[in-house]
């Protein structure tokens, strides 16, 4: 294999899983850095938490192999694996302290007492939680306990770690809040973080890459702006943000080109019907069919005359809620640059994006 491979903390080579007659995961290719912050984003049912499994050897692929660090680890069994994995449901122990769950795991392995109170106190530290040894998880924000819970996995140092939608149970803001804790714990401790989420915000906040699951194939891989800027596929613009598709009749309408085609709501602006376009810039008539207030940002459903439906977002710097929804009905033009709309696989292009002609 080469030096390559063992660069790689994580690598998949063709791994396929079936469960009866149901192909979880079909064929997947992957390879994750050490050091990254990698997600796996995908729907429900679409392989993501199979394909974490897999890894973590909670199940056994049907085809295809799984390496560690460059070794085959496909018939190793978990505990004896350089992973460990953090649940949504935290699974920590009621009955024990927050040190003596922590500690858990390092006393199953034999670790002396001395050893594994001062690792679990580190850990502790690290996910900024030094002063809450002694209480119990009941006792805790949840948070907290999804601290204590990362603190666990971490006391045993493992290569990488695998994040099964951990911060699902949260609320929103405090989801948000544990993002940016967890991008900052990753950074600190420098491993290899695989996270799973159905959250395209979630994934776009954190990730170094972010792999976009269908149906148990990955449909793309890049970095948060690649996937979101440039989508490969039909898929991954709808499921990475808000999908703006001009396909077909429509397409040929408004870009004067057959294909498939999305241009996102945040790069089309709203204008009156009589104005004017720059050179590089395309418009489309419409109506506004419905109007989201979002506090922020306002998103417009506009139906173009040509047959298709656009969204638009626009910032709120000086529009209030009446403003806005008072233009449900008006007559608009949609105005947007030709280097905002982007070729998708599956139209006239080869789906890595760029300009109609």
């Amino acid at each position: 294999m080469g030096d390559a491979v063992t660069d790689n903390a994580v690598r998949l080579e063709g791994v396929t899983k079936r469960f009866g007659d149901v192909e979880a995961v079909a064929g997947v290719d992957l390879a994750i850095e050490d050091g990254e912050f990698f997600a796996m984003l995908g729907p429900s049912g679409s392989g993501k938490t199979t394909t974490l499994r897999l890894i973590a050897g909670f199940e056994a692929p049907t085809e295809g192999r799984v390496l560690l660090a460059g070794q085959d680890v496909t018939r190793v069994p978990p505990a004896k694996r350089d992973v460990n994995t953090v649940f949504q449901d935290y699974a920590l122990f009621p009955h024990m302290s927050v040190l003596r769950n922590v500690e858990y795991g390092l006393m199953v392995k034999g670790v002396g007492k001395a050893e594994r109170r001062e690792r679990a106190q580190e850990a502790l530290a690290t996910v900024r939680l030094p002063e809450y040894g002694d209480r119990r998880p009941g006792q805790l924000s949840g948070g907290q306990r999804q601290r204590v819970a990362l603190a666990r996995a971490l006391v045993n140092r493992p290569r990488v770690l695998l994040l099964d939608e951990p911060l699902g149970a949260l609320d929103l803001k405090l989801r948000e809040q544990m993002q940016v804790e967890l991008k900052a714990i990753q950074n600190d401790v420098g491993i290899t973080f695989v996270f799973v989420t159905h959250d395209q915000d979630e994934a776009l906040a954190m990730s170094d890459r972010i792999a976009v699951f269908n149906e148990g194939r990955i449909e793309q891989v890049g970095s948060p702006a690649e996937v979101y800027e440039h989508p490969a596929t039909p898929f991954v613009a709808g499921f990475v943000g808000t999908s703006n598709l001009l396909q077909g009749a429509v397409a040929e309408h408004v870009l004067g080109q057959a294909g498939t085609y999305t241009v996102r709501p945040e790069k089309i602006r709203l204008d009156d019907v009589g104005g004017s376009t720059e050179g590089d810039e395309v418009a489309a008539l419409g109506h506004i069919a419905a109007v989201q207030y979002l506090g922020s940002d306002t998103r417009y459903h506009v139906d173009l005359d040509a047959g298709a439906q656009l969204i638009v977002t626009q910032q709120n710097l000086a529009t209030s809620s009446m403003d806005a929804l008072a233009l449900r009905g008006k007559a608009v033009r949609l105005v947007f640059k030709r280097q905002h709309v982007l070729a998708l696989a599956g139209g006239s292009a080869n789906g890595q994006g760029g300009d109609p002609e």
